[in-house]
């Protein structure tokens, strides 16, 4: 509330919203901490895995003990002992159909922490019909990269502009590995992303693409374009 940006005025927007956040792994982690923390009213958790020993290198919302436990349980668990003031939802299998269409409606936000192409798209698809900005994040091996799409902005590309279908690979970071904190900065800079939306503050990644190769420390961004071809937006 120091923030002259942010102040009672932003503190209490953020008090007034809804964020709806796809994955608890890696990503979704460091995002639902820091929005938890941010004092974001009201967090929907969707996410059907449990967690595994191998989650604790980098899915830092959860712990030891809440090995095979549900990952919406262990991170809400984790969550409201950093703010009990805040209401989580949870969700425990793959939001689909009229599910995911209504959720969408309900969030001011969407965050895509997941780690396939398949949901990306389906997220990218419920985006664009419900007009609720996504904020998109993505990492693996060494290099990561975030964006934000706003389809409340007719200029605004989406995720399928940036990919088609036929690039869709089954590479994860379970199959292929990830350094641990490249998860945490990708997913922080989604945290952030997404408080700029709910508070109209500053300026998003919106058209912009974060690329980072955390190995040689290397950030850059490369522009994005709505594509006037895409099957989604247009």
């Amino acid at each position: 509330m120091m923030l002259p940006e942010i102040d009672a005025a932003g503190q209490e927007k953020l008090n007034e919203s809804r964020v709806l956040i796809i994955g608890l792994g890696g990503l979704g982690s460091p995002v639902s901490i820091y929005l938890a923390s941010a004092g974001v009213g009201e967090l929907v958790l969707v996410d059907f895995d449990k967690v595994d020993i191998s989650n604790l290198q980098r899915q830092i919302v959860h712990s030891t003990q809440d090995i095979d436990r549900l990952k919406i349980e262990s991170a809400k668990e984790h969550l409201q002992a950093i703010n009990p003031e805040i209401n989580i939802e949870c969700i425990d299998h793959a939001l689909e159909g009229v599910e995911l269409l209504d959720e969408a409606t309900k969030a001011d936000v969407i965050v895509d922490a997941s780690d396939n192409f398949q949901t990306r798209f389906a997220l990218n698809e419920v985006s664009v019909k419900t007009k609720t900005p996504l904020v998109s994040g993505a990492a693996i091996r060494f290099e990561g990269q975030v964006t934000v799409f706003n389809p409340k902005d007719d200029s605004s590309p989406c995720y399928r502009c940036l990919y088609g279908e036929d690039v869709a690979t089954s590479e994860t970071c379970t199959a292929n590995g990830v350094i641990a904190p490249l998860l945490g900065i990708i997913g922080s800079i989604q945290a952030n992303e997404t408080l700029k939306l709910l508070m109209g503050i500053g300026e998003t990644l919106q058209g912009k693409l974060l690329l980072l190769d955390s190995l040689y420390m290397d950030l850059n961004q490369a522009t994005l374009k709505k594509d006037p071809a895409c099957p989604v937006c247009n």
